[in-house]
């Protein structure tokens, strides 16, 4: 029985030497190994071995990209306003060995390196500035912060400024301007539409009276040259129909009206052949007389 028991206690301390020896370290973990206090080497992912009761591993150092935010620190800018800003920083652990003994709390170290870095950064700028250049604190803020975590074996990949609050005092002017500058650009967007609808508009009437002239002027061009053409068509058939006296005076006393019937035809001159062509006329038309006398022609060609 007390062989059973002896056997059975070897057995189970066969097994914890084993699993002292033995260690299978996770993909992107690190091991530290310390053997009898002092640093020995460092783990890397798989199966190794170690020395039982002389070599102690020290808790798994994750290698993987890490993301830590911090809680809103107070910043006073250059013109003296308080503001509430929260940082994002995102690190890799590259040196196991010196993350494990350079600095005692990494994070403790990283925010408060962090939040001085940022007061000196943001102390140097305005309000205005430093809602506007968030790409430019970051990248002042990276460049420290890598440049003092290089010796902790921990670097810097990205450091993001989640949040700038200011006062709601300030934020409560800020949108009045922002306001009052919406209302600006809208009225002379307003006034610009206004003006380039009248300009349009003048424009467009401009053109259609300028194309109401030509059409009345090309309008009465082409009466003119109708009248004369009627004129002519009316002067060549009577020369051809040889026309006597009579006719020509009683078509002459039929064209007067249509020459008084002119717009521009103000006052109008009866010459002094009317009466003349008249009294031929009347003479014609009377029963019984004579035949009216060949006009002299005071003019020989």
């Amino acid at each position: 029985m007390a062989g059973l028991i002896v056997a059975g206690v070897l057995v189970l301390f066969a097994l914890f030497v084993a699993l002292k020896t033995v260690r299978i370290i996770p993909q992107a973990r690190a091991g530290v190994v310390e053997r009898l206090g002092r640093y020995n080497r460092t783990l890397d992912p798989g199966l190794t071995i170690v020395v039982p009761f002389i070599d102690r591993v020290r808790p798994l150092i994750d290698l993987r990209e890490q993301v830590v935010t911090f809680q809103p620190q107070p910043v006073i800018t250059e013109d003296n306003l308080v503001v509430q800003i929260d940082t994002v920083l995102y690190f890799t652990i590259t040196d196991p060995q010196a993350v494990s003994y350079e600095v005692a709390n990494p994070l403790q170290a990283i925010e408060q390196l962090t939040v001085t870095t940022l007061r000196n950064v943001i102390g140097g700028m305005t309000l205005e500035d430093s809602l506007t250049s968030r790409d430019n604190i970051n990248t002042q803020l990276r460049v420290v912060l890598d440049e003092a975590t290089g010796r902790w074996g921990i670097r810097i990949n990205r450091v993001e400024l989640k949040s700038v609050d200011p006062p709601a005092t300030i934020q409560e002017a800020m949108e009045k301007q922002m306001r009052a500058e919406r209302e600006k650009r809208a009225s002379i967007l307003t006034a610009e539409g206004s003006k380039q609808s009248a300009i349009l508009t003048a424009e467009g009437q401009q053109q259609a009276t300028v194309l109401q002239a030509q059409g009345e002027k090309e309008a009465a061009i082409l009466r003119a040259e109708g009248e004369a053409k009627a004129i002519d068509t009316v002067f060549t058939a009577i020369h051809e129909g040889n026309p006597d006296e009579g006719l020509l005076r009683y078509t002459y006393l039929q064209m007067l009206p249509q020459l008084a019937r002119g717009e521009a035809n103000k006052v109008f001159v009866i010459p002094g052949e009317i009466t003349q062509a008249l009294g031929q006329v009347g003479k014609a038309l009377s029963p019984g007389a004579p035949p009216a006398p060949a006009p002299r022609d005071d003019h020989p060609t």
